[in-house]
């Protein structure tokens, strides 16, 4: 199986696009809108969809949103002490916590498949790792160029 392959059953593509346009955002002027077609080309996502994610995320308050000609996406105060676990679970709810990684509707320690137990202590330590890991930090590391959001090459730090 390839990696790409387990990473998608872990978090869902809409976790996916968040994660990447939350830490897009956070490598922005403070302060400065950010058109949703700006983030998705930058990302190279799908603008449809990502303007769904990003108003989600507006409701649920890590994002404020205005419209109009000087409209756009900011990083809500605070946003970026925001771990990526709070935003896969407030994206994918607890499924990402309870989900089987061979896709069996019933796994638990009762129901177990092949990989369980093994799979339990792996996923609680990545779920653990992802509580630790912060939208200010992971924007402060792309940054510095340490990592990269998309494959595209035109993603902009802040100035």
């Amino acid at each position: 199986m390839r990696v790409a392959s387990l990473y998608t059953m872990i978090f869902s593509r809409t976790s996916q696009y968040a994660i990447q346009a939350l830490i897009y955002l956070a490598t922005q002027p403070r302060g400065q809108p950010v058109l949703n077609r700006e983030i998705a080309g930058s990302l190279g996502v799908p603008t449809a969809y990502l303007a769904k994610i990003l108003q989600d995320l507006s409701r649920w308050h890590i994002l404020d949103s205005t419209r109009g000609r000087r409209g756009g996406f900011i990083l809500r105060g605070g946003a970026e002490r925001t771990s990526l676990l709070d935003i896969v679970l407030l994206l994918d709810g607890v499924r990402v916590e309870r989900e089987c990684l061979l896709g069996l509707k019933q796994c638990s320690d009762e129901t177990a498949c092949p990989v369980h137990r093994k799979w339990k202590r792996v996923k609680h330590e990545m779920l653990d790792y992802l509580g630790g890991l912060t939208l200010g930090h992971l924007a402060e590391a792309v940054e510095r160029g340490q990592y990269r959001l998309s494959d595209l090459p035109q993603v902009r730090p802040r100035s």
